[in-house]
């Protein structure tokens, strides 16, 4: 049906709420899993809630290094405020992609951005939280098209379902 794939992964992040929120934002735009660094998340992870049980549907997997598992054919993309950075309003994104996120109080080494073959920034006046950064770049990826999102597919047979339907009564 698709030949994309978009993964996440979080380099270290410390809040429970925003991982949350990055999982909710993966079930929306259709991620095939996340992945995480770090042991501050681990350590909070016995207080988080997920209301909507993404979980259940999309992987949250703990790793050593995120460079180690970047999915057969994906592009690594930093998403990064860095010299050099393509701003995200003219970034064209990758059928395969692997976005890698930045703690919320810090930034991403330099070893994993001189490993990615692009790095993109939001062009704001200031930093973002790390789930509506996330959100943002994936809303980003499905708005520009090129059929990377699964809810083009979802949503074109619901309305046929629905024509049909209008039209069998």
């Amino acid at each position: 049906m698709k030949n994309n794939y978009a993964c996440i992964g979080l380099f270290n992040p410390k809040s429970v709420e925003n991982v949350g929120s990055v999982m909710r934002a993966a079930g929306c735009y259709g991620v095939n899993s996340v992945f995480y660094t770090g042991v501050r998340y681990d350590r909070a992870k016995p207080f988080y809630t997920d209301t909507k049980k993404v979980y259940e549907k999309i992987p949250l997997i703990g790793v050593k290094d995120l460079m180690d598992i970047i999915p057969l054919g994906c592009v690594p993309v930093a998403v990064e405020l860095a010299k050099g950075a393509k701003p995200l309003t003219s970034y064209k994104h990758p059928a395969q992609a692997f976005y890698i996120f930045g703690p919320e109080d810090g930034s991403l080494k330099k070893e994993i951005t001189d490993l990615c073959q692009d790095i993109v920034y939001i062009p704001t006046e200031g930093c973002m939280n790390l789930a509506a950064t996330v959100n943002v770049v994936l809303y980003d990826r499905l708005a520009k098209g090129d059929n990377f999102s699964h809810h083009q597919y979802v949503l074109s047979h619901k309305r046929k379902q629905i024509t049909s339907g209008i039209n069998n009564e």
